[in-house]
């Protein structure tokens, strides 16, 4: 296999952007997990729903979620430097759907009707969720118009017996368990 020398090769200015439009649908093939991202204390709540959540590394645990800077859940990180991960169940598409602004509601309304808990920092985490992360924030890097957050995990739980919430095609679906085939292992 031939070296590829770095000045054989183009400079990334010299292409064109990709549209925009076509980037959204291509990127609606990547299924993902669906969590609902809880900012702020007090009468000062908001959130929203996320696929844009990874896990950076485990040693130490760190997570990363990425946030619109026109949201007023970037306005609250600036103000409380915490924020609650919570990785959906399968049955929670209205939850999903309220914290992602579908139907309207803002602020601490997105909480109502659910039951919500506290761990180290003090940041609402679901009740239920599949897994919750209640994280500080170690790093801020605004990007273009989102601000990748990292942040330190500072406690976590999780509860199995539940499908999770997935996102695909814009869209959510039933996560199903592969049935393998013992004969094609």
């Amino acid at each position: 296999m031939s070296q590829i020398s770095a000045s054989s090769m183009p400079q990334a200015s010299t292409f064109a952007e990709v549209e925009t439009d076509s980037f959204r649908a291509a990127m609606r093939e990547l299924a993902g997990g669906v969590a609902v991202i809880t900012v702020g204390k007090g009468s000062d709540i908001t959130g929203f729903t996320a696929t844009s959540v990874s896990s950076l590394c485990a040693a130490p645990p760190r997570l990363l979620v990425c946030v619109a800077q026109s949201s007023d859940s970037w306005r609250a990180l600036q103000r409380h430097p915490y924020f609650g991960v919570n990785l959906l169940r399968n049955e929670e598409h209205a939850l999903a759907d309220r914290f992602a602004g579908r139907d309207g509601l803002e602020g601490t309304a997105r909480y109502a009707g659910t039951r919500w808990t506290t761990m180290l920092t003090g940041t609402a985490v679901l009740e239920n969720a599949l897994a919750a992360f209640d994280c500080e924030v170690t790093e801020m890097l605004p990007r273009y118009d989102h601000a990748i957050i990292i942040g330190r995990v500072c406690a976590l739980r999780a509860s199995a017996g539940s499908f999770p919430l997935v996102y695909w095609q814009g869209g959510y679906h039933p996560f199903e368990r592969a049935i393998v085939n013992p004969g094609d292992r």
